[in-house]
């Protein structure tokens, strides 16, 4: 499938590699493709420059929002969850239409330092956000409840043992999500809902940071034991 990831820091190069990895025409959405591919300082998280990560990755395109949405099947929205709803607006309505929306995000708010805050939370999550921002786009939230290596590489985990979630309103989205996270290695899959179940699946990250932090790593996931 054409599938366009929408932000190049940590998350978005890494599930763009992987998808590319399984034989999806990939291409990766930016603001300004020539400043992003200039890049040579390392990532925020300690990855490389994303102009080293292209070069090792040539056959990944980059382009603009727009261009990247207008010419995908599948979106994946890789973005900082603040600024998620701008960077979907740039793609444009129009090219999100109709298509499967991705939401891998989440609503970090630094506001008041670290460890971050959600914003929405509770009442409204970001990927209710998107849907009602989009409402001809198919939105399913999935992933967010692990590290981006994690995502990727599920095995890398306790072989493989342990749960993603998804969320959303559309049946026939979210079995083409589904066939997505089992081709990355995911295995145990589970349905919440619709996308309000988007609201439980986002409050897991309170948790996920003070775990991270306890651990000093975040080469971990949830298993749903049952």
């Amino acid at each position: 499938m054409r599938i366009a990831v929408m932000g190049t820091g940590t998350v978005g190069p890494t599930i763009a590699g992987a998808l590319s990895e399984l034989g999806h025409e990939v291409v990766i959405g930016t603001r300004d493709p020539r400043v992003t591919l200039a890049r040579t300082e390392p990532g925020a998280m300690g990855g490389p420059p994303f102009a080293a990560w292209h070069a090792a990755h040539s056959r990944i395109g980059v382009a603009t929002f727009a261009d990247a949405a207008a010419g995908a099947d599948i979106i994946v929205n890789a973005t900082n969850g603040a600024g998620s709803l701008e960077a979907l607006t740039a793609a444009g309505a129009g090219n999100l239409a109709g298509k499967v929306l991705v939401d891998i995000a989440n609503p970090l708010d630094f506001s008041h330092g670290f460890p971050p805050s959600l914003d929405p939370v509770n009442t409204d999550s970001l990927g209710e956000q998107i849907q009602r921002t989009f409402p001809e786009s198919r939105v399913v939230k999935t992933l967010n409840t692990m590290t981006a290596s994690v995502m990727a590489d599920p095995l890398s985990v306790a072989g493989g043992d342990h749960s993603v979630f998804v969320s959303g309103n559309d049946a026939a989205a979210k079995e083409t999500v589904t066939g997505l996270l089992t081709g990355l290695g995911h295995r145990d899959i589970i349905d919440l809902g619709d996308i309000t179940t988007a609201r439980g699946a986002e409050m897991i990250m309170p948790i996920w940071l003070r775990i991270w932090g306890a651990l000093g790593t975040g080469a971990f996931n949830f298993k749903i034991a049952r």
